[in-house]
């Protein structure tokens, strides 16, 4: 198969290219294809799925360049990796990604640069290496031990590197203990402040310009958690946020949205729940159903992971001491 990639300026061929055509080579090379660049245009000829993998990778760059982000060191070799990963999976080359060696692989020099440089307690580091690891990582802990922030930054870094094509946020729209009534405005300014959590994680990480150009490109989707029925995500880094606010079949409806190529991240504080009295938490329900299979990781991290102001972590210790002798509601 041969096909023709028109770039739009000469700055975005020499950003795509590299430096003497270095990233060029490495595509030629790491896929076994004929690549040739002339007059702004890329010319790719070889086996016809992995010039469609070459191609979307040039797509990927420009994408890239033309959002103004830089190109992450390592970006090409670390697709072409998953390029040539996935290309052995479909040849039935590859292990199940839940056998039991998912969990226990070594982790990379880069992944364990990646593990030392974000996290700021035993309990992180071992959430960080467990997203690293597997498709499907739940976390429960008290508010600020870094559950959702950790989880955006790492799929932030995943989004740059072309490991996953879109961000998708989620959290039910649950009201905190109180009754809210009407909120003026249409059904986006209703939902929104359940969702301001998600934007202020975003923006942190990202910065409020690149955030808002991202969600513009739909390269970046922070919705309720009602949205994501009838969906399934394909090469998509997904989070869940307040899991424990979600019902059983909220979340069973949640986990089967899960596509090729994906990951998902489930967080939630099992101390704080807004469901009815009544009401039994999807996250709580899902915990002895899950626990066993190979693929899944479940992380709890607790009150000495917590990363905010040294006062939340006495509020929590506090809290804790006085609801010591009773049952938490969703249990």
């Amino acid at each position: 198969m041969e096909l023709a990639i028109e770039l739009a300026s000469q700055e975005e061929a020499l950003f795509i290219f590299g430096a003497g055509d270095a990233h060029l080579r490495q595509i030629r090379d790491g896929l076994d294809i004929q690549v040739a660049a002339r007059n702004g245009v890329i010319r790719i000829e070889g086996d016809e799925g992995l010039v469609r993998r070459a191609e979307q990778l040039l797509k990927d760059m420009a994408e890239l360049y033309r959002a103004g982000d830089p190109l992450p060191d390592l970006y090409v070799e670390s697709r072409l990796a998953r390029i040539k990963a996935d290309d052995e999976r479909e040849k039935g080359g590859a292990e199940e990604s839940g056998s039991p060696d998912a969990k226990q692989r070594k982790l990379t020099p880069q992944e364990r640069a990646t593990v030392r440089s974000l996290a700021r307690s035993k309990g992180q580091e071992g959430y960080i290496e467990a997203i690293i690891r597997n498709e499907l990582i739940f976390c429960i802990g008290p508010a600020g031990t870094g559950k959702t922030y950790l989880a955006v930054r790492l799929a932030v870094d995943g989004l740059r590197s072309g490991d996953y094509q879109k961000l998708i946020l989620c959290r039910p729209a649950v009201e905190a203990g109180e009754k809210l009534g009407f909120l003026p405005g249409d059904f986006q300014a209703k939902v929104n402040p359940y969702l301001q959590p998600l934007y202020d994680a975003l923006n942190d990480v990202l910065g409020m310009e690149q955030v808002k150009r991202y969600i513009e490109r739909e390269i970046i989707e922070i919705i309720p958690l009602a949205y994501m029925r009838g969906r399934t995500l394909n090469n998509a880094f997904i989070i869940l946020d307040e899991g424990q606010n979600t019902t059983a079949s909220q979340m069973k409806m949640f986990l089967t949205r899960l596509g090729m190529g994906s990951k998902v991240v489930a967080n939630g504080d099992v101390t704080q729940f807004d469901l009815p009295e009544e009401q039994l938490s999807g996250l709580v329900h899902a915990a002895p159903l899950m626990k066993d299979i190979h693929g899944i990781a479940w992380v709890e991290l607790e009150k000495m992971d917590i990363v905010r102001h040294p006062l939340v972590k006495k509020i929590v210790e506090a809290y804790e001491a006085a609801e010591n002798n009773s049952t938490p509601k969703g249990q």
